[in-house]
């Protein structure tokens, strides 16, 4: 007996767009959550001496401190705009799965347009 199994494992064909902005919702809070760690020790570095600020200000005008930051603001910027969009679900709009697929399409649009503009006024 054979099995069918799927040959394509590519994540839209089985999995639809609302349930992917979800999952991914959940892990950029998770990710900004680990990634307010670094902008603490950024500020507390800044802060403590004239020295300090030197070397934060330094360390975010390197190629690493940049692609942390935008990384940040893309993980802060997804969690904010797909979080509206579940406040807008949770009022009682787009509860239905057409209706739910495109405003999670649309936020992704949104973000990846903002990570974009953000990248560009960064770098």
């Amino acid at each position: 007996m054979k099995k069918q199994r799927p040959v394509n494992l590519e994540l839209t064909s089985f999995m639809p767009a609302s349930a992917i902005a979800s999952i991914l919702h959940r892990v950029s809070g998770v990710v900004f959550f680990f990634a307010l760690i670094f902008v603490i020790v950024a500020w507390t570095i800044s802060l403590q001496s004239p020295e300090g600020f030197e070397l934060a200000k330094s360390l975010m005008q390197g190629v690493i401190g940049k692609v942390i930051v935008i990384a940040i603001l893309a993980a802060l910027s997804f969690h904010t705009i797909v979080g509206l969009r579940h406040l807008v679900m949770d009022m009682g709009y787009w509860e239905e799965l057409e209706s739910g697929n495109l405003s999670a399409k649309l936020s992704i649009a949104i973000w990846i347009v903002t990570v974009i503009l953000a990248g560009v006024w960064i770098w």
